[in-house]
């Protein structure tokens, strides 16, 4: 297996050390293979166990993405191949994919995410779960699952539903991208640093007098990244969510998903940004938008690891029933950006149909992701 993920360590002041991973896949504008997980994952757990281990630092390779979505090319020959059949790459892929990132929002030492560039689909779903999350002025983060035929998976059902009110169910209809200044106003980071400081945050984490007590080395995190914050504020770009917030909510404020759609798709703005969220729904899969509705709606009461749970039925059912194959046909194979959606519309998806999404193929102590906690 070639690597595909590059580790270091590295001494600190106090004689402790920190832990480096680089997702190393330039070209795919780091992409999340299995490979990738499969070397990330052990690595994680020796360093969550080695006691001399402080603190663990994520970054992508290169200036242009820390992680543009999963590897989805490979699973689409699988699905191609195997129409209709759960396929071993596809239930593989996404349980080790989920496994990774419930891992890392659990994870006992502080984990930074170093956001920097794009951050996508299975990028979100690695940055999310990290206690400290970096994003920079060249950061742009989206969940455009709706454009493929998937849904706004990788713990989206839970942080989706921890943004200001309506904005989730608003960014999983749409796809819509977000800036680093977004990030913030919707709870997925927690500090701004521009991009040219990320070896003087390393060397600033180096220098930390590390003990032996999770939450204060957590604290001592804190407070390095906000002091390099406030330095580096000037930076920041103009948010875009925040001053339409309370259109966001308007929008979806609905009870039923056509109105919500219908008024999303019919939105008549100079904005360019809303303008571009209201095509990208327009032009989406209709399933998807149904999947979105009720994920959210379910998702709320469910505990993260029983949201990672119900991911992985919704997507082994988008592999096998739903229009996922054909989204990726259409967006990376041939792309052609012309996909034909098993429903023209929103309105002509039936509830049933919707349903079958939401039931797990496996009984409750064979499903894969049963051993998660919570």
């Amino acid at each position: 297996m070639s690597t595909v993920v590059q580790f270091e360590e590295r001494q600190t002041a106090c004689g402790k050390r920190l832990g480096i991973a680089r997702l190393d896949s330039e070209k795919s504008l780091n992409a999340l293979s299995l490979a990738m997980i499969q070397q990330l994952q052990p690595q994680l757990d020796e360093w969550a166990g080695d006691p001399e281990i402080a603190c663990v630092w994520l970054e992508g390779a290169g200036e242009k993405a820390f992680c543009a979505g999963g590897d989805i090319v490979a699973m689409y020959k699988a699905m191609r191949d195997q129409p209709g059949v759960l396929v071993d790459e596809v239930a593989d892929f996404f349980s080790q994919e989920y496994r990774l990132d419930h891992c890392i929002h659990c994870y006992p030492k502080p984990l930074v995410i170093w956001g920097d560039g794009i951050v996508m689909g299975g990028g979100m779903g690695l940055m999310n779960g990290g206690s400290h999350r970096i994003v920079t002025e060249r950061s742009l983060l989206a969940m455009p699952e709706i454009t493929i035929g998937l849904y706004p998976d990788v713990g989206a059902t839970h942080f989706l539903n921890q943004m200001p009110e309506g904005c989730g169910l608003f960014l999983g209809l749409t796809g819509a991208q977000i800036n680093a200044c977004d990030a913030l106003f919707l709870k997925l980071a927690d500090h701004f640093i521009a991009s040219s400081s990320r070896d003087k945050i390393l060397d600033a984490l180096a220098d930390i007098q590390w003990g032996e007590t999770p939450s204060l080395n957590q604290q001592k995190v804190s407070d390095v990244l906000a002091k390099c914050s406030e330095a580096d504020s000037k930076h920041r770009p103009a948010g875009q969510v925040e001053p339409n917030h309370n259109l966001i909510k308007e929008l979806t404020a609905g009870d039923e998903l056509v109105p919500v759609v219908d008024a999303i798709t019919s939105l008549d703005t100079d904005d360019k940004w809303l303008s571009r969220a209201s095509k990208t729904l327009a032009n989406g899969c209709p399933m998807t938008a149904h999947i979105v509705w009720n994920q959210l709606h379910l998702g709320k009461d469910l505990n993260l690891a029983d949201c990672f749970r119900l991911e992985l039925t919704l997507s082994v059912k988008c592999a096998t029933r739903g229009d996922f194959a054909e989204g990726i046909r259409a967006l990376l194979i041939d792309k052609d950006k012309q996909p034909k959606w098993q429903h023209d519309s929103v309105a002509d998806v039936e509830a049933e149909e919707v349903d079958e999404f939401f039931t797990s193929p496996w009984a409750e102590d064979e499903h894969p992701l049963a051993d998660l906690g919570h």
